[in-house]
Order: structure tokens, then C-alpha cells, then sequence
């Protein structure tokens, strides 16, 4: 808790009375400040602050009644002492109106001024007291709704993934089944196939577990300058071999001139693989159509790297639309997590920059990624100062 604050200022037009209280409140141990007029004494309140005010009712040119209403304008909180002489009762009355703390009668009696003194000091430090029990009260009411809000989501989260869960571990017990059949029979084509699902299956299984730890907690961006062609080749090249198990047309069109950016390549490019891997599946649930053909397109402008990937497969409603980048909606029954979409989302806002997406049913979809060439500087800081 902080320590009361031992300043005081005297504000009176008479010297005498100025002198008098500035001896007796110093060896009461009070840091003491004097004014000689109203405007003065408002001069030394905003450069010094302090929390205690004494201040003569009748002053020339601004009177103790408009400096108490200046003061309590400017700090609602200070503690004003009104100084009263004889036959200024009526005025004490209205200063009180007017939130002063006390009022004390001239000639000043320095065992009444300690009583109204005592009295500012306790009223001040109870109302630093609520302010900090208010303050305290407010972090944890945050600190429970932030917990209430992330166990929530935790349930949430185990609730949508436990059928993928069970999904995942029936393909491992089939791959498995495949593969000691095969090793048991020597058939070399059985032991091929079950090693197939179990990569297959393993490969979904990493990938959900990165998922959900970064859902878990959101990770830094680490910043990195990238060449963006190879970065494009890159992402391009984990994908190729999954359209070609699908019969699916890879298109592949890099501006040669994209030159370099800073971002972090790796987890844009678990976006962009994210978001590939969703227009395969697009594809391969799509049976009105013979070919398929997925479009993966890095270009510029002026001020963004756009990334766009296009296909032709069953497309998505308008409902599917809205919810797509909620965490835990997959459309994909007990093959999803929900957190693919939402994951790369996160990633390209934390770039600075925003995915847009058309779709319609039997009619495909595309996804522009928009990344700002000019990384935003309060992420990149975060990021820096805590290397």
C-alpha cells in the first residue's frame, strides 16, 4: 500500500497567519507549501500535488469557496481545510456543500486544526484503501473470468476432439492390423498398405497436438527475413504428393519478382499448409465433378504479399461461412479438431494482416491472405524485447 503523501499547502492572504501555521505544521512533520492568493496556490497544486489543502474562506480575487471548487475539479480526491473567521458561517456551510473536509475558526487553535487534520488524513487513506481493494476486486474478478473462460474452452475443446480422437486411434488399430497381418502372412503389398495408414494416421495425430498446444497458448511471432518464392516453393512441396494420391491438378503461379519480407515462416507456413489440406478435402468429398484442380497463387501490391488458394470442390454454404474461423467448428465430422482454420486465422492476424474467403455450394472456394510487406511494429516488439 502507498504511503500518505506529507505535503500541505497553506493558502492565506495574510503573512502573519501564513507564518504561524507553516511553523506549527513543519514540526508536525509536514512537507509545507504557501500561497498568498487563490491563483497562486492553484500554480503550486498542479506542480506539487498535495494531498491536503488549507485554504482561507475570504481571499482577494478568488475567494476560498472557488478555489475549493478548482481544486475538487481538477483532483475530486484532495482534502480541503477551510479556514473561517468570524461571522463566515454561512460560507463554511456552503464549503461543506461544496466537499470540503472541515472547517476550522479563526484565531486558529492548533488542537482543533489537528483534529480536522486527523480527520483529512483518515478520510484520504480510506479512500485510497477502497481504491486499491476496488482495483484488487477488479484484477480478480478478470483473473476469474479469464480462468472461467479458458477452462470453458477447455471443455470445449476435449468435447470436440474426442471423436477425432477415437477416429484417430481406429485407423492406428487398422494400419496396425494391416501391418501384422502382412509381416505374420509375408505379404509385402498388406505390410505397404498398413504402413500407408499408420503414416497417414501418425501425420493427423502430430498435427492435431500442435493444434491444440497452440490453441493452448498463443505463441510470439519469430520474426525472420524470407525469401518469399522459395517460401511459396516450400509450402508447395509438402502438399504436391497428397494431390497426386487424390488425382488432383496442382496449379502453381509465383510472381518471380516477390522478392523478400519479414515474418515467421514457419508458422505461415502451417497456415497456408492448414488451408491447402482443407481445399483437398474439398476436392476429394466432391463427386459432381470428374477433375479437380486446386489453384495456389503468390503475388503482390503496393503493400501486401497476397497468397491466394482456389479450388473447385463442393464449396460451402453461408452458414459455414460465418462460423469458419470459430475454434472447434469443423465440418468435418470426427476428422477435424475445428482448430485448423481458426489456428491460421490467428497466425495472419498476428501478421497484421486478414484472410478473406468466397464460397458457394458445388462452386469451390478461395482464400486470399493479405500480409502486410511492412511487419506491424507492437507484435515485432513484443516479440524482440523478450529475446
Amino acid at each position: 500500500m502507498e504511503t500518505m503523501d506529507n505535503k500541505i499547502l497553506i493558502v492565506d492572504d495574510e503573512e502573519d497567519v501564513r507564518d504561524m501555521l507553516h511553523l506549527a505544521l513543519s514540526s508536525m512533520g509536514y512537507d509545507v507549501l504557501d500561497a498568498e492568493d487563490g491563483t497562486k496556490a492553484l500554480q503550486i497544486f498542479r506542480d506539487a500535488r498535495p494531498r491536503i489543502v488549507l485554504t482561507d474562506i475570504k481571499m482577494p480575487r478568488m475567494d476560498g469557496i472557488e478555489l475549493l471548487k478548482e481544486l475538487k475539479r481538477e483532483d475530486p480526491d484532495t482534502e480541503v481545510i477551510m479556514i473561517t473567521g468570524h461571522g463566515d458561517m454561512d460560507l463554511a456551510i456552503k464549503s461543506i456543500k461544496h466537499e470540503a473536509t472541515d472547517f476550522v475558526p479563526k484565531p486558529i487553535n492548533l488542537e482543533v486544526l489537528k483534529i480536522a487534520l486527523r480527520r483529512a488524513q483518515d478520510k484520504a487513506l480510506t479512500r485510497q484503501q477502497i481504491r486499491e481493494y476496488t482495483e484488487n476486486l477488479e484484477e480478480l474478478v478478470r483473473e476469474k473470468t479469464e480462468l472461467q473462460n479458458h477452462l470453458s474452452s477447455l471443455g470445449l475443446m476435449i468435447s470436440s476432439i474426442s471423436h477425432s480422437i477415437k477416429g484417430l486411434l481406429t485407423g492406428l488399430d487398422g494400419g496396425m492390423y494391416k501391418l501384422d497381418a502382412g509381416v505374420t502372412r509375408n505379404d509385402r503389398e498388406r505390410i505397404e498398405e498398413g504402413l500407408e495408414v499408420v503414416k497417414i494416421t501418425v501425420e493427423r495425430i502430430r498435427k492435431m497436438i500442435l493444434n491444440i498446444i497452440y490453441y493452448a497458448k498463443e505463441r510470439d511471432l519469430q520474426w525472420n527475413q524470407v525469401d518469399l518464392l522459395s517460401f511459396a516453393d516450400e509450402v508447395s512441396k509438402v502438399m504436391e504428393s497428397k494431390m497426386q494420391s487424390h488425382n488432383i491438378e496442382f496449379v502453381k503461379d509465383f510472381d518471380p519478382n516477390l522478392g523478400k519480407c519479414e515474418l515467421d515462416d514457419e508458422h505461415l507456413h502451417s497456415a497456408l499448409v492448414n488451408i491447402l489440406e482443407n481445399a483437398v478435402d474439398a476436392c476429394t468429398k466432391d463427386q459432381s465433378k470428374k477433375g479437380h484442380r486446386i489453384v495456389f497463387n503468390a503475388k503482390q501490391d503496393k503493400n501486401d504479399v497476397i497468397f491466394e488458394i482456389h479450388d473447385n470442390g463442393i464449396g460451402m454454404d453461408s452458414t459455414t461461412l460465418d462460423k469458419l474461423f470459430t475454434p472447434f467448428f469443423s465440418s468435418k465430422g470426427d476428422k477435424g479438431t475445428g482448430l485448423g482454420l481458426f489456428i491460421s486465422n490467428k497466425v495472419v492476424e498476428q501478421h497484421g494482416g486478414q484472410i478473406n474467403v468466397k464460397s458457394a455450394p458445388a462452386q469451390g472456394s478461395q482464400f486470399s491472405l493479405r500480409i502486410p510487406k511492412i511487419p506491424p511494429e507492437s507484435p515485432k516488439d513484443k516479440t524482440t524485447d523478450e529475446e
